[in-house]
């Protein structure tokens, strides 16, 4: 058996139109996502991307057209779809370990040992007790990783999970979602506005137009591009994104850290 015919499509996005009112936010948007890509979607702020992305999550409802996730139509949140926003969203009144048990199905009977997995996923294993206040930025984010891959979902969608991060903090936190991506073999889906971000996380990265939000174009992104940043490929893939389809939007992207 070849590697095409062993590859499974997770998400199947058909021919999905959403409108607000007479506004029309996305256009014929079609896109088929494999198990266990990572594939970044990019766009200026009001193209639709997170309107996508919670189309896909089952938090908004499609005007035209359908989300497929394993076959199965899209209608409501579930566990099997994690979801990380762009602020970490945490309890404040509960600790780092509470706010990951509190989603977790009531009759799990191993919660304490799940909560441990995750916090030490994402290296905050000595954090359980903490609260929100008590984090940093980044370490908050990074329960709400763990709290979203608690439940074993099928897909993790982000929606600028580190847009609200200084310079630093979002590097490093994009090397650690790189692991856990690698170690989870779990199929992602990123909304970003950061070219370096989705060349650097993406297997592919889809290229959206300003509103209505249509997908201009897909990248295949080079391996060498999440090992290299600062590499010839790495720019050369960047520049070409950057110079092809960006040149002539209205609101100017952020392209580079």
């Amino acid at each position: 058996m070849s590697g095409v015919e062993n590859i499974k499509r997770i998400v199947e996005i058909r021919n999905l139109n959403k409108y607000f009112r007479d506004m029309q936010v996305l256009d014929n948007i079609s896109l088929n996502v494999n198990e266990g890509e990572f594939i970044s979607v990019i766009g200026a702020s009001g193209c639709g991307k997170s309107t996508l992305i919670r189309i896909i999550g089952g938090l908004e409802t499609a005007s035209v057209g359908t989300v497929l996730v394993k076959g199965k139509t899209v209608k409501n949140p579930t566990r099997k779809i994690g979801y990380v926003f762009q602020d970490h969203r945490l309890l404040p009144w509960l600790t780092a370990g509470e706010n990951i048990k509190i989603t977790l199905d009531e009759n799990e009977k191993d919660a304490d040992g799940i909560v441990k997995k995750y916090l030490e996923l994402v290296g905050l294993e000595k954090f359980e007790n903490a609260y929100p206040t008590q984090l940093s930025g980044g370490m908050a984010q990074r329960v709400a990783i763990a709290r979203a891959l608690a439940n074993k979902p099928d897909i993790l969608l982000l929606d600028e999970p580190f847009g609200a991060l200084d310079a630093i903090t979002r590097i490093n936190m994009q090397q650690e979602l790189q692991k856990i991506w690698k170690s989870e073999n779990i199929t992602m889906i990123l909304i970003t506005h950061d070219i370096d971000e989705a060349v650097y996380l993406g297997q592919r990265v889809v290229v959206m137009s300003s509103r209505p939000g249509r997908i201009k174009d897909i990248f295949d992104i080079e391996p060498e591009c999440h090992y290299q940043r600062t590499g010839q490929v790495f720019a050369h893939t960047k520049d070409k994104i950057y110079q092809e389809f960006f040149k002539n939007e209205e609101l100017p992207f952020a392209y580079s850290i």
